[in-house]
């Protein structure tokens, strides 16, 4: 195992470096505020970036991940963030963003035990066990994950929908729009699952 982490130092200052040469003000200007219009909701997995997969420079995308891109209504953390997002820095969007292939939706589906993220996955597994018949029918195992790995981002839009602190938001007016997506490892492209909610009753 190698302990030194000097690489990252360096990948680090030749990062600066190139946006202060671009911009350089960047750096200056972004500590003295953050206003971005997005929220991001995603999976922990490396293999997700979320700024860089959209494009977007810090300062431009407020971000959640968790191993599954799980919204919970006893999850503080991830309570906290939405409420930040929506009540202090006035995020317009909303986007709750799943992977095809991901390992934490593949794991919901197995009996094993795997420890403490067992627990975790269930919030998932529900979801494969309320259609199970369905995902019975799909062909092999690579469409079964992938359409649990749709699944679950509805789910999850429709848990951010319910909140507590969206369903306040709405009632005063606040323009606010909650968004499913999933993104492809194979081909580093999003796509719009059709799912989005800007108001209450909608």
């Amino acid at each position: 195992m190698n302990d030194d982490l000097s690489d990252l130092f360096e990948n680090n200052r030749l990062w600066s470096e190139n946006i202060r040469a671009a911009q350089p003000d960047f750096f200056s200007t972004l500590s003295k505020q953050q206003a971005p219009d997005y929220l991001w909701i995603g999976c922990a997995d490396s293999r997700v970036p979320a700024n860089e997969i959209v494009n977007l420079l810090p300062g431009e995308l407020f971000v959640h991940r968790n191993v599954g891109n799980v919204v919970t209504h006893t999850d503080f953390n991830c309570l906290s963030v939405i409420q930040f997002a929506i009540d202090v820095l006035k995020v317009r969007h909303i986007i709750v963003t799943g992977h095809y292939g991901c390992g934490g939706v593949a794991a919901s589906m197995q009996d094993e035990d795997l420890g403490l993220i067992t627990n975790w996955l269930r919030h998932i597994r529900d979801i494969y066990q309320r259609n199970r018949e369905a995902f019975d029918a799909l062909p092999d195992e690579k469409s079964r994950i992938d359409r649990l790995c749709e699944l679950n981002v509805k789910e999850q839009v429709r848990n951010v929908c319910d909140t507590t602190i969206v369903q306040h938001a709405w009632k005063r007016g606040q323009k606010l729009a909650v968004h499913g997506w999933i993104y492809g490892l194979s081909d580093g492209l999003v796509h719009d699952l059709k799912v989005t909610r800007t108001g209450v009753g909608t």
